[in-house]
């Protein structure tokens, strides 16, 4: 479904995504890993077209993403840390989000889930950093996307809404669909991820399962054995 050719992208004489091909063809749970400056913001944002590569090609559905923004209707995008003007209320900025993107959503499920109907007209500077992030899950999730991508998601949440979270990932995936999630919480990762993508200096340095990554490292678990990858 999602298929990357040769991408490549600098800023200034900063290389950060050095040459990237990889396909990812099914459903499921990508880990795209690496310490910082590696590159894995910069190539979700080149998923997103957030960020245009300096050579190469990203297809979704066989298609050039360059070509059509049709694609992004398709995808489901949770941001490290998304800005949204604060005087407005909850309520506000969901329904504002279902008129941009205009495609069907079902929002409230999810708010009742994360119990947040005594927010809905509260604004959001008003909000705590946790539940403005249950706030953006509603706003990843509500749509029936084929692809999410969650950039650091559990970023604030409590243990319980982190529970949810996690639940509503194993939903997606079991519905097929295609999850690509940041995290520097290793555990999470070892606990959902099928497939890690391990970044370095803009190269991809892994890419296949946790029991290979294990093997590859002769390592026990997938901190020690991302730190073997940072050590070789």
């Amino acid at each position: 479904m999602i298929a990357v050719k040769n991408l490549r992208k600098s800023f200034g004489n900063l290389t950060v995504l050095d040459d990237l091909t990889f396909n990812l063809d099914k459903g499921g749970i990508y880990a795209i890993l690496g310490p910082n400056g590696s590159g894995k913001t910069t190539f979700l944002k080149t998923i997103l077209g957030m960020v245009l590569p300096d050579k190469g090609t990203v297809f979704f559905d066989q298609v050039d993403i360059s070509t059509s923004h049709d694609y992004r209707k398709k995808l489901g995008y949770l941001p490290q840390i998304a800005r949204f003007p604060d005087n407005i209320t909850v309520s506000e900025l969901i329904y504002m989000i279902i008129d941009i993107r205009q495609v069907p959503a079902q929002p409230e499920p999810l708010v009742e889930l994360f119990g947040l109907k005594p927010f809905l007209d509260k604004k959001l500077g008003n909000l705590s950093g946790g539940t403005r992030q249950k706030v953006n899950i509603v706003l990843t999730f509500m749509f029936d996307t084929s692809v999410l991508i969650l950039d650091e998601p559990t970023a604030g949440l409590d243990p319980v809404s982190l529970i949810k979270l996690k639940e509503l990932i194993a939903n997606a995936k079991q519905q097929g669909k295609i999850i690509l999630i940041t995290s520097h919480i290793m555990n999470l990762v070892e606990e959902l991820a099928d497939q890690i993508i391990f970044l370095l200096e803009g190269e991809i340095h892994f890419h296949g399962s946790l029991n290979e990554l294990k093997e590859k490292t002769k390592e026990r678990d997938l901190e020690h054995a991302i730190a073997s990858l940072l050590q070789s």
